[in-house]
């Protein structure tokens, strides 16, 4: 099993951190089945501030590239990112779309 974690960050607006915590509490059925359908074993998101760290845990069927494509191929992911993307703050130079950027590994206490 792999282990993914992304960033970004929402906008610093209280009420729409607020509601986004609100519509995390009970996602989509059909963006639920999407991350299943992708490889996703588990997922967890954490929030501190304005930034969002997300971890996935993934099972070798899992890549970064199927889950855009299969995503793009889903109108109700599709129509999820979008009433997501209000919340966000995009930084410059990011991907207008996928706005979760991966983030690097520096420290493993197994590997100590």
């Amino acid at each position: 099993m792999q282990r993914y974690c992304l960033t970004f960050d929402l906008q610093n607006d209280p009420r729409k951190i607020a509601e986004y915590k609100r519509r995390h509490e009970k996602i989509w059925p059909e963006v639920r089945d999407s991350l299943f359908a992708a490889g996703v074993e588990a997922m967890e998101i954490y929030l501190a501030g304005t930034r969002l760290c997300m971890i996935m845990d993934v099972n070798d069927s899992f890549s970064l590239e199927k889950k855009a494509a299969l995503d793009r191929a889903n109108p109700k992911v599709q129509e999820w990112e979008a009433s997501m993307a209000e919340f966000q703050d995009v930084p410059e130079g990011a991907d207008p779309v996928r706005r979760w950027a991966p983030m690097e590994k520096v420290f493993d206490l197994a590997k100590q």
